[in-house]
Order: C-alpha cells, then structure tokens, then sequence
C-alpha cells in the first residue's frame, strides 16, 4: 500500500489545550496500580507474560536494536543534547612505552564516555513529561523530579521488569516509505498488525518502524534529531491505552509525527501517554535488521529484553535492547 497523508489524520478539536486535555481524561491510569506505583504500563508485565514470551524463542537468533554511541550519532545540540564522546584514559601506548607502572608487564585500557542520557536510542522515563505541572500518577512535578534528579519515579525502577513479548509492526512495509508528517493511526497500526498475522495486546512490547532511520542513513542525519518525520498521530492514544501495551519505541527521534498535528504544540502526544497513561516510550530505536528478519521468515514477535541502565534519579536512559527469535 502507499502512505496516503489524507487518510493519516482525522478532523481536530478546536485547539491542541482542548484534544489534551480530552485524551487525559479519557485515556488516565492515575491510581490504576496504587498511589505509589513507579512502573506505570510495565505493571502489565508479569511473571505469566514473560514466560509466554520466553516460548518465542525458537531458532536463538539475536538482534539489538540499538544505534550505536559514538561521535557521529544524530544529536545538533538542540536542548543541549551531544552526541557521545569518547575519551580513553588508559591505551595500548602507556603500555608499551611503560607509562602505567604496572608489574610483570600487565597492562590495559580504560576509556570514559559523556553524553546526554537521551541522545541515541533510549526509554522515556516517567518523570521526562508533565501536564500542567502534574507528572505520572498525578503527581506535583516540583516533587518528583528536582535538581537531585527524579526522587519518585527514577529509572532505576525498571532496570528489572522490562522483558516480555515484543512486537515488530512494520509500518513502512505495510504502506510504503512513509514521509515526513506522516501520522500513524490507530487504523494503520491495526492495518500492519492483520498484513504480519499478529496480535497486537496486554503486555507487549510495541516497535514501530517507520523506515526514517534507514532514511537518515541513506541521505545523512539533517533533521533526524528534531525535525519533521512520520511518527504516531495524537489520535492513536486510544488505541496505546485499550491494547494495554507495557511499551512502544519507534525508529524516529521524537515518538510521534512531526510537525505535530495542532498548530502551537509540542509533542501532544507525549504530554497524554507518559504523564497519564504512564506508557513507557523507545525512541531512536534501530528495527531494520529485524525487521528483514521478520520479513524472511514471517514471524513478527519475538522475546524482547530492554532494560534501562539503572542510574538513579534519571528520567530517561540509553538502552541496547535485545529482540531474540
């Protein structure tokens, strides 16, 4: 099929403020699972779910989904986001030349990286987004994330949990090379999930390919990192909160399309799933191998492991996940 632009939005209430606020009422998981909770959608991952998914295993191929980290990623510097940089603080040349003052002629390398936690592929945590100054589970955001980082909802929390059933919806094979601007319905995602023959429900580990990262790496990285791309239309949030995923990532910068369906807003979509839906959200994921994988042999899930590195109080984390077949 080809990406069709006019069949990819629907008609918009009167203002971005109006469809926010009407998705967040309508679409809430405040108190759900407690007042308490820290996992939001990753509670939809139990112990029944991972061993389902662990069935999926069959032949004991491997696939990361991760960019790689390195000086030549997508960053431009918008919101102060670098790309990595590398530093090594013990080479192979102190070693030879005798510089690290080690016995019997033990030697080694040591190396240091610095980047923004948010830079390549990664998870939203659920203190990155509010709404109105409210963060996951209604929480006063000047309470949960301050200059000691994120006290309530760090992600620390999900260093365990996020493993389970993964499933790839090839978007891009389904529709064609999508554009820039291309919103990504509820009707197009349940579209892809019937051309795959898989379900799409409680638990799931949902990847979106778009086709943009293999775009990126075909012309270069331009506006990769910002600027316009497909992404999921604001009205899919139904469809995130009735399927009950534990997640989504996506192989584009931002999660959902871009420019954003409203004049005057900033990635709306973000601002009902993660604060009141408490969805844990992949972005900048790289799906291409697995997804020609899929293809191949037609099987469209997988066993998917992704935990976030469990540094504290962060509200976002760098991640390498791991689909296995």
């Amino acid at each position: 099929m080809k990406a069709d632009r006019a069949t990819a939005g629907q008609a918009a209430p009167a203002s971005a403020e109006q469809a926010i606020a009407e998705a967040a009422a309508a679409y809430s998981n405040w108190g759900r699972w407690g007042e308490a909770d820290v996992l939001g959608t990753v509670n939809f991952i139990g112990p029944a779910e991972r061993r389902a998914a662990a069935v999926l295993v069959r032949r004991g191929v491997t696939f990361s989904l991760s960019q790689r980290f390195d000086a030549d990623g997508p960053q431009k510097g918008w919101r102060r986001r670098t790309n990595p940089v590398h530093t090594m603080t013990d080479t192979g040349l102190d070693a030879v030349h005798g510089d690290q003052g080690f016995p019997h002629g033990f030697g080694g390398a040591d190396d240091v990286i610095a980047m923004p936690l948010q830079c390549s592929t990664q998870w939203d945590g659920l203190g990155h987004i509010f709404d109105h100054g409210r963060a996951w589970n209604g929480r006063p955001a000047d309470k949960v994330v301050t200059s000691e980082g994120d006290r309530v909802t760090g992600i620390e929390h999900l260093a365990a949990p996020v493993a389970g059933r993964g499933v790839l919806l090839d978007v891009a094979a389904v529709y064609g090379e999508l554009p820039d601007g291309f919103a990504i319905t509820e009707e197009h995602l349940t579209a892809t999930a019937e051309a795959h023959g898989v379900r799409v429900g409680r638990g799931d580990l949902v990847c979106v390919r778009t086709g943009r990262l293999a775009r990126a790496r075909r012309e270069g990285w331009g506006d990769y990192a910002g600027g316009p791309s497909p992404g999921l239309s604001f009205w899919s949030a139904g469809w995130l909160h009735r399927t009950e995923i534990a997640a989504v990532a996506t192989d584009t910068w931002g999660f959902e399309v871009r420019p954003n369906e409203f004049e005057n807003a900033f990635q709306p979509l973000h601002q009902v799933v993660i604060p009141h839906l408490g969805l844990l959200v992949g972005e900048m994921w790289d799906l291409d191998a697995l997804a020609a994988d899929c293809a191949a042999d037609g099987v469209y899930e997988f066993f998917l492991t992704a935990p976030p590195l469990p540094i504290t109080g962060a509200v976002g984390s760098p991640v390498n996940p791991l689909a296995i077949k």
